[in-house]
């Protein structure tokens, strides 16, 4: 297929973009910053907060991405069914879509691992690189 040859830039695209939408959500949280109307009690503002707003900021660069993706999965599942799956079953009719979507995207994330442009892959390269070395110079 045409597209097929675009898999690896539009993956780190996805991780890019989801990393950077997710972490204002933390960002929102810690630093009010965009301003919000309704805040959660304190205790979860900054416990999620900082898992939102760094597991963003870790998966849009890539970094540390397996981990930062499965904890932030987790904060959206822990969302879901904290804060809106107690409403109703449906995602439509309890407005859980963002926290769903996030959590399986999230754990989509943390299954492939951070791909192209993404900071684990520089020391990715670098390891292939030192062990090359090192069965060739024993």
């Amino acid at each position: 297929m045409y597209l097929s040859r675009f898999k690896a830039p539009v993956y780190a695209i996805l991780r890019i973009v989801i990393g950077f939408l997710f972490l204002w959500h933390g960002s929102q949280k810690l630093f009010d910053i965009p301003h919000a109307e309704m805040l959660p009690p304190p205790s979860i503002m900054w416990t999620a907060g900082i898992i939102v707003f760094f597991g963003g900021l870790f998966v849009m660069f890539g970094l540390l991405t397996r981990v930062a993706a499965f904890l932030a999965s987790g904060e959206m599942a822990f969302a879901y069914w904290s804060a809106h799956g107690t409403h109703a079953v449906l995602p439509l009719l309890n407005h859980g879509e963002l926290a769903m979507l996030y959590c399986f995207i999230f754990l989509y994330i943390a299954a492939k691992g951070a791909g192209a442009f993404s900071i684990d892959s520089i020391f990715e390269k670098r390891k292939q690189k030192r062990n090359e070395f090192r069965s060739k110079n024993p």
